[in-house]
């Protein structure tokens, strides 16, 4: 489990490879992309060069989790929710070649399961 969304390594990928990841900002993009989405960026090494990835978390999937679950929409919460769906990625090597990725609200729930199981939806 990722005790700081900030920075962590994540991995092995199917490959074997350790990634190093970094957060860089949390916005919601309607302004960006005219996209009703918090998006949530990172940057990420495997020990080449540095690539971007952008977690696009759904408004709507955001605001029906956070009723469910009783808890209140924040940007740490998004940030641990957009992080959890990057580990998956790296995991899996799953959309790996995307650089903007948008989980289904099923995934986020899961997500939300393993960050908080007391209080998960």
């Amino acid at each position: 489990m990722i005790t700081n969304f900030r920075e962590f390594e994540a991995g092995p990928d199917p490959f074997g490879r350790m990634w190093r990841v970094e957060f860089r900002w949390l916005q919601t993009a309607i302004a960006i992309r005219h996209a009703d989405t918090v998006d949530v960026k990172f940057v990420v090494s495997n020990g080449d060069d540095w690539e971007e990835r952008v977690i696009a978390l759904r408004h709507t999937d955001l605001l029906e989790l956070s009723r469910k679950a009783g808890r209140p929409l924040t940007d740490p919460w998004c940030s641990r929710l957009a992080a959890a769906h990057l580990v998956q990625m790296i995991s899996t090597s799953q959309d790996m070649e995307k650089t903007i990725v948008a989980p289904k609200l099923e995934e986020l729930e899961k997500y939300h399961q393993e960050l908080e199981p007391k209080t998960a939806a």
